[in-house]
């Protein structure tokens, strides 16, 4: 099977290899460390490939002081 790393990942997804970590750590984008190094599944990066840009909204009505 063929592995992708960080940087092809977030060449895909036009975001930074910061935020693929992150996404990763996080535990929303499935990985396999290798030594120093993160592989991801092909089928993984299309699982989030759709997701939407940013962060959530909060709940109307809700106010953040």
């Amino acid at each position: 099977m063929d592995y992708l790393t960080v940087t092809e990942v977030a060449e895909q997804l036009d975001v930074t290899t910061g935020r693929i970590r992150q996404m990763v750590l996080a535990g929303k984008l499935r990985a396999r460390k290798a030594g120093p190094l993160w592989l991801i599944k092909p089928a993984d990066v299309d699982a989030v490939r759709h997701r939407k840009p940013g962060r959530p909204r909060g709940a109307k009505g809700v106010r953040h002081e």
